[in-house]
C-alpha cells in the first residue's frame, strides 16, 4: 500500500510525533475557525445581528442532526488506526471501504430529515420569530448539501487513521479560501448574482465545502490505492459494520448529548432575546479558538493512541497523553487570560451595538476559565477514543451535561435569577465537573481493555 505522508506512531519520538501530527491538525482547526469566524462577521457586520442570531441559532441544530455520522467517522479513525498498527493491512482496505457506503447513505438520510424538519426543530427551541424564516433558510440550503461535508469527514477521518494530517488540512484549506471569496459574491452580490444575505451565506459554504471534498476524493483516488474502484471493494463488511457502530454508536451519541444538551441551553439563551442570542454567538466563535490547540491535541493521541494499542505499546500511549496534556493546557492557558482581560476588543469585531458587547463580553469573563479544564476534557476523550472506549465518554458527557450543565444554567438564571450570567456560570460548572470524570475514569485504567481482536466475522477473506 503506498503509505506517502503517513506516519506509523509505533515507532520514533513520541513528542516528535505528537508536535508534527499536531501541527496540521491546529492548522486545519484554525481555518476551520476562520472558515466560521468569516460567516459571522460578514453576517454580523454586513447583513446585523437578527442575520447573525439566525446563523447562530442554528449551528447546534446541524450539530445536532449530524452527529451520529460524526461519531462514525470517529470510530473509523479507531479502526484504521489499530488496524495500521496491528499489522493488518486488509483489513484497514476493507473498513475504509465499509465505512464510505455506510456514511454515504447515513449522510442521505440526515440531509432529506434536516430539510423537511428545519421549522419544527426551529420551533422547539423557541427560535424568536425575527429571526425564524432566515434561520431556516440556512438551514435548507446547508442540510440539503451535507453529502459533501460528510464526505470530506469521512476521508479525513481515514487518513488522520493512518498518521496522514496534512492532506486533510489541504482541503480544508481550499474549503476556507473558497468560502471567504464565495461569501462576499453571494451576500454582497456581485455581476449576475444578486444580494442573497443570509441564504448566501448557507450556498457559499455548501459550494466551498463540495469543491473540497471532491479534491480530497480525486487525490486519494491517484496518490494512493486507499480506495478501489472495483466491484469486490464496494460491499459492506457486516462484521466491520458491527464494529463500527459499536465504537460509533455511543461516540454519536455522545456528539448527539452535547448537541442536544447545547440546543437546550440555546433555548435558554433565546429566551433572553436576540441581542443576548448574537452576544452567544459571537462568543461561541471565540471558543473555537480557545478550543484550538487542546482540540488538535485530543485528535492527535487519538491516532497514536490506536496504533500503539493495536501494537500493544502501552509505555507509548502513555507518554503521549503526558505530552499532549502538557502542551494542551499550556498554550490555552495563555488564550484563557486574553479573553478573560480583554472581552470587549474580542467580541467587538463580530458586533459593536452595546448591548451585544455587554451580553458577549460577560460570557468570556465567566466562561473564559473553562478553557483550560476543556483542555484535559479533549486530550483524555482522545485517549478513550482511540482505545475504541466511547461507551465511557458517552457516559461521562452525560452526567457533565445533562446531571450538571443543564440543571445549573436553568437554576442560576431563573431561579437564583442570575440571568445570563446564570448560564454562563453553569457552563463552568460543567467543564470542572467534566474534567474530574473523565481523570477519575482515565486513572482505573479501564480503556486500556477496549481494544477488540480480529474476529472470525472479519477474518482474511479465503
Amino acid at each position: 500500500m503506498r503509505r506517502g505522508s503517513q506516519r506509523d506512531f509505533t515507532q520514533g519520538s513520541i513528542p516528535r510525533h505528537i508536535i508534527m501530527f499536531s501541527l496540521p491538525l491546529f492548522a486545519g482547526n484554525l481555518l476551520q475557525m476562520l472558515y466560521n469566524v468569516v460567516d459571522s462577521i460578514w453576517v454580523g457586520q454586513v447583513i446585523g445581528k437578527n442575520a447573525l442570531g439566525a446563523v447562530s441559532v442554528s449551528q447546534p441544530l446541524i450539530f445536532a442532526l449530524i452527529s451520529l455520522v460524526v461519531g462514525l467517522t470517529m470510530a473509523t479513525t479507531t479502526l484504521v488506526g489499530q488496524y495500521r498498527g496491528a499489522g493488518k493491512e486488509e483489513l484497514v482496505q476493507r473498513t475504509i471501504g465499509t465505512s464510505l457506503i455506510l456514511l454515504a447513505g447515513l449522510g442521505a438520510v440526515v440531509g432529506v430529515l434536516g430539510v423537511l424538519l428545519r421549522y419544527p426543530l426551529l420551533r422547539m427551541i423557541d427560535t424568536p420569530e425575527e429571526i425564524i424564516h432566515d434561520a431556516a433558510a440556512y438551514l435548507a440550503i446547508f442540510m440539503g448539501g451535507i453529502l459533501f461535508l460528510f464526505l470530506y469527514n469521512t476521508l479525513g477521518a481515514i487518513l488522520r487513521g493512518l498518521g496522514d494530517a496534512n492532506t486533510p488540512l489541504i482541503a480544508l484549506a481550499i474549503a476556507t479560501v473558497l468560502n471567504i471569496i464565495l461569501d462576499g459574491i453571494f451576500i454582497l452580490g456581485l455581476g449576475p448574482v444578486p444580494p442573497m444575505g443570509v441564504p448566501g451565506v448557507a450556498i457559499a459554504t455548501v459550494v466551498a465545502q463540495g469543491i473540497s471534498a471532491i479534491w480530497l476524493a480525486r487525490w486519494i483516488l491517484k496518490k494512493t490505492d486507499l480506495i478501489r474502484l472495483s466491484r469486490d471493494y464496494w460491499r459492506v463488511d457486516w462484521g466491520l459494520a458491527g464494529r463500527i457502530f459499536r465504537i460509533g454508536l455511543p461516540a454519536g451519541l455522545q456528539q448527539a448529548v452535547v448537541s442536544f444538551g447545547m440546543v437546550t441551553v440555546t433555548a435558554l439563551i433565546n429566551s433572553y432575546g436576540p441581542d443576548v442570542v448574537a452576544a452567544f454567538g459571537a462568543a461561541q466563535r471565540l471558543d473555537q479558538a480557545a478550543f484550538l490547540p487542546s482540540m488538535s491535541m485530543g485528535l492527535a493521541v487519538t491516532s497514536v493512541v490506536a496504533q500503539n494499542l493495536g501494537a500493544g505499546k502501552l509505555d507509548r500511549v502513555s507518554a503521549a497523553v503526558r505530552w499532549c496534556a502538557g502542551l494542551g493546557v499550556a498554550i490555552t492557558g495563555l488564550v484563557t487570560l486574553v479573553a478573560v482581560l480583554k472581552p470587549t476588543i474580542l467580541i467587538a469585531l463580530f458586533n459593536r451595538e452595546p448591548d451585544v458587547l455587554a451580553a458577549g463580553s460577560l460570557y468570556l469573563r465567566i466562561n473564559g476559565w473553562s478553557y483550560i479544564f476543556f483542555a484535559l476534557v479533549f486530550v483524555l476523550g482522545g485517549v478513550m477514543r482511540g482505545a475504541g472506549d466511547t461507551m465511557a465518554t458517552l457516559v461521562l458527557t452525560i452526567i457533565g451535561l445533562w446531571v450538571v450543565r443543564v440543571p445549573a444554567a436553568y437554576l442560576l438564571a431563573r431561579s437564583f435569577g442570575m440571568g445570563p450570567a446564570g448560564i454562563w456560570t453553569g457552563i463552568l460548572i460543567s467543564a470542572i465537573a467534566s474534567f474530574l470524570l473523565h481523570l477519575a475514569y482515565y486513572s482505573t485504567g479501564r480503556w486500556k481493555r477496549k481494544v477488540p481482536s480480529v474476529e472470525p466475522a472479519v477474518a482474511e477473506r479465503t
